[in-house]
């Protein structure tokens, strides 16, 4: 099968690519490296370095899908700058699916959020529970869900929406590199590395098994297991015309003492924590069911925390997070 890879020298990008290209598929990276890395490509992939509206440049008929990650993804860059996450993940989405549409290309998983629920009501966060985002960039993820609901049903596209929250860990030589880094397990993997003195914990007193906010962690190995799932699912007759959003999650998620007290495990390191006030919109649990996906396509998570920290803690102490 021969696939686009959009954002494919990104984190997530890199290690979907690296495991179609594993399973013998003909994998085309298209990435401006705006955020990616030119060394993230995998290898065996071809590389097209260009932005997502290059796109009808680079699909031709011989395309059988596309599995779409190209995106911004900060919220705080979301909330100042909210036309880049208009232009570039919705924009840049609706060519994408113009060019798709133009050469017959009619298969395409979705790099989406669970920040499209917003701050819900109960959790773990189902899939038909309202999808209220609180920032642009939820907003923006969510309109494209839209987008592609609509293409499917008026177009025959075959589209799966993969949301979730958070990602962590490594796979073979790919692994997490952001600048500036805002997830939780690098920067409290900084501590050990050396790069930080201690681990800033914000908001004890929250309604939690110990004080601290709940967030759900997924493994990248096995995130990128659920798009290759997935992008099976649209190869079934049955699916073209049909747009399925699946949430992928723990369904139970970790406090940040819990992810912590992993990195202390895993590196035998101290990691000192300072505790901090709760930042404002911060809401005490964010975990997603995966309940839908374990049914429909068998999907569940087989890593766990210390597994997500060691994979990374071996990335970073290997260099190769520079």
């Amino acid at each position: 099968m021969k696939v686009l890879v959009t954002g494919g020298a990104g984190y997530i990008g890199s290690v979907v690519g690296a495991q179609l290209v594993q399973a013998g598929h003909d994998v085309v990276v298209l990435d401006n490296l705006s955020t990616g890395h030119a060394d993230a490509v995998p290898d065996g992939a071809a590389f097209v370095e260009g932005d997502i509206n290059d796109a009808a440049q680079v699909l031709d008929s011989s395309f059988d899908a596309v599995l779409h990650f190209a995106a911004k993804s900060l919220v705080a860059e979301s909330v100042a700058k909210p036309e880049l996450y208009w232009w570039n993940n919705v924009v840049g989405t609706l060519r994408l699916l113009e060019a798709m549409r133009v050469h017959g290309v009619r298969r395409l998983v979705f790099s989406s959020t669970a920040a499209t629920y917003g701050e819900p009501e109960t959790t773990p966060i189902r899939e038909d529970a309202p999808a209220v985002p609180i920032n642009p960039y939820g907003h923006s993820k969510l309109a494209v869900d839209h987008a592609l609901a609509g293409e499917a049903s008026a177009h025959g596209l075959a589209a799966v929406s993969l949301r979730y929250f958070n990602v962590g860990g490594a796979f073979d030589r790919y692994g997490e590199r952001h600048d500036p880094e805002s997830h939780l397990i690098p920067n409290v993997l900084a501590v050990p590395a050396g790069r930080r003195d201690a681990i800033d914990v914000f908001g004890i007193d929250y309604p939690t098994r110990d004080g601290t906010a709940v967030r759900d962690y997924l493994h990248v190995e096995d995130l990128g297991r659920a798009h290759l799932l997935a992008l099976d699912w649209t190869a079934r007759a049955e699916t073209a015309g049909t747009h399925r959003v699946y949430n992928l999650g723990s369904g139970t998620g970790f406090t940040v003492h819990e992810v912590v007290d992993a990195v202390r495990r895993v590196t035998g390191h101290p990691v000192p924590a300072r505790d901090k006030e709760r930042r404002a919109g911060d809401p005490p649990a964010l975990v997603a069911s995966a309940d839908r996906i374990a049914a429909d396509l068998g999907w569940q998570p087989e890593h766990d925390l210390d597994r997500i920290v060691a994979d990374a803690w071996t990335f970073m102490s290997k260099g190769e997070n520079p």
